[in-house]
């Protein structure tokens, strides 16, 4: 199976999106200035006990109050608040970690009020983003992950990954770590660690134990909410989870990405660091690999698959619903069992694929075509359990209810992936009225005029719609051949996917968006042209 990781880095989010077989399997956006991501850890105070829901909220600066609950503090919890409190007492004087004796274990059946107290001063880490009307999930039970191992503080234990089988390489590894580690120090040996050797794990640990001291030392110095540990770059905290040896390539459209992951990769993987590949050509990144359609096809509500058969997936507060449809099947047989077998299967395919794709969590219920075979039944069963295999999210599968229905719950840590596939209309904003479209190739012309005549603003590319691209590049003297006589050849007028027929946008040769929208376009009063034009001079000076 052929993989390629494509990273499209644009100036206000990034979009990672895996493909297999030139098939996309998942996608990741993420705003480039994301906050209170999983993993991040924050000093923060407590605010507020739940005796009740036997959890705390806690103020992390978040505009909703983050949950704490009792058992999320974590066993280690005594010797993390003695720790903390010594921390907090001298600010001159960090604790020494290894030094320290830990304390017993906190009873797990206790209560929230016997560990805290409002006003109480915390590092906590988030586990679960903001999702909805709900602020982050925390734990006090720190860790730090590298690419090989998880580093966790206040603990002695040693754990090693269930997918590593070789008795002889587990017992190697524990032993190696145990001999490197420092003192009260925890660490969990993921499985990518097989096989590595003994200086490349002690380089990675010393780098997660710089992290830590350098969190409790931000953390001394800081005031309360503050972010005291980001994990890295988002892009390279990626690719370090679903990083294997099959892929080909991992191609980037942007130098500065480029050498962060080409850096990652020469270390993890030196004999692979030549996969990294820049990818610098003009049309979108996406578009050239053929993401952008497959992105518009498979985040509706309605997506099609094999034979005309197709599943429809709703979203509620509480779960995800989705229903399998035969639909007009060219290939349908006269047998009605084997027909909705095979249209399950098929479904249960996708099904997978959209679970991934769109990171939905929580409980998903799957309304099947009824079989009335109990091994065709367990067939589906079985074939679920086998193509979500490589999910690396957690999750637990149910047979078929005698209803035909199947439950499913996935692990969720971040809001599902919400893909709008329609398109607001670019002229008329929603008004219901645009400009006649025969004269759009005139409004591209105006606005390019105004940016080479009146801004002064020559290396610049135009993204339009392809059909009006092939529309206006047409025959040997093109529209588009003229307006590069007549304005001069300094500017490019490039194809996008994902753009509306009568959209277009512009970005200048530093990789800025120019905005050019004019009263007529938004309706607006004369101040509020004046306003946009400015903030368009604003953005070219």
């Amino acid at each position: 199976m052929k993989s390629e990781l494509i990273v499209d880095v644009r100036p206000q989010e990034v979009s990672i999106a895996l493909l297999e077989d030139s098939r996309l399997v998942s996608l990741q956006q993420e705003a480039r200035n994301i906050s209170y991501a999983v993993g991040d850890i924050y000093l923060a105070k407590v605010k507020k006990l739940m005796p009740g829901l036997n959890a705390a909220f806690v103020n992390v600066g978040y505009e909703k109050d983050a949950f704490l609950h009792y058992l999320d503090l974590g066993s280690q919890f005594s010797s993390y608040s003695t720790f903390l409190k010594q921390l907090f007492e001298d600010n001159k004087k960090l604790p020494q970690l290894p030094k320290m004796k830990l304390l017993p274990d906190i009873d797990k059946h206790g209560t929230i009020p016997d560990r805290l107290q409002p006003g109480q001063k915390l590092l906590v880490q988030i586990v679960k983003e903001p999702i909805s009307s709900k602020g982050p999930r925390l734990t006090t039970e720190l860790s730090f992950t590298g690419r090989y191992m998880v580093l966790i503080p206040f603990s002695d234990k040693i754990s090693i990954s269930q997918k590593i089988k070789t008795t002889a390489e587990k017992l190697r590894l524990r032993q190696l770590v145990e001999s490197i580690k420092p003192k009260n120090f925890g660490v969990i040996i993921r499985t990518s660690a097989e096989g590595k050797r003994a200086a490349e794990l002690a380089h990675e640990l010393k780098v997660l134990i710089k992290n830590f001291e350098d969190t409790i030392a931000k953390a001394q110095r800081e005031e309360a909410p503050a972010l005291v540990f980001e994990e890295q770059n988002r892009v390279v905290g990626e690719l370090r989870d679903i990083f294997a040896p099959s892929f080909e390539t991992i191609w980037v459209n942007n130098a500065d990405v480029y050498e962060q992951i080409a850096k990652y990769v020469s270390l993890i993987a030196p004999e692979r660091q030549d996969i990294v590949k820049l990818y610098d050509d003009d049309v979108p990144i996406f578009d050239h690999f053929n993401i952008t359609k497959q992105i518009k096809s498979s985040f509706g509500k309605t997506v099609t698959f094999k034979s005309g058969a197709y599943i429809i997936i709703e979203h509620t507060e509480a779960l995800h619903v989705i229903d399998v449809n035969s639909g007009n099947r060219s290939k349908a047989t006269n047998d009605q069992e084997s027909n909705a077998l095979e249209v399950n299967l098929r479904a249960a395919d996708e099904i997978a694929r959209q679970l991934r794709l769109r990171d939905m969590g929580g409980i998903i219920v799957i309304d099947f075509i009824d079989m009335n075979k109990a091994e065709h039944r367990q067939q589906l069963y079985e074939h679920m359990k086998q193509v979500m295999a490589n999910d690396r999210a957690r999750h637990n599968i149910l047979p078929l209810s005698k209803f035909g229905l199947m439950q499913i719950t996935r692990q969720r840590v971040r809001p599902a992936l919400d893909i709008v596939t329609t398109e607001s209309c670019p002229s008329c904003f929603g008004r219901g009225e645009v400009q006649p479209s025969l004269l759009f190739t005139d409004t591209l012309h105006e606005k390019i005029d105004y940016l080479i005549n009146t801004l002064g603003i020559n290396d610049f590319k135009m993204y339009i719609h392809p059909f009006v691209d092939a529309y206006i590049k047409k025959g040997i003297f093109s529209t588009y051949g003229k307006w590069r006589r007549e304005l001069g050849r300094k500017f490019k007028i490039i194809p996008d996917e994902s753009l509306a027929y009568l959209q277009y946008r512009v970005i200048d040769d530093k990789g800025n968006e120019i905005d050019l929208k004019e009263e007529k376009d938004l309706d607006s009063s004369s101040t509020e042209k004046t306003k946009l034009k400015a903030k368009t001079r604003g953005k070219v000076d």
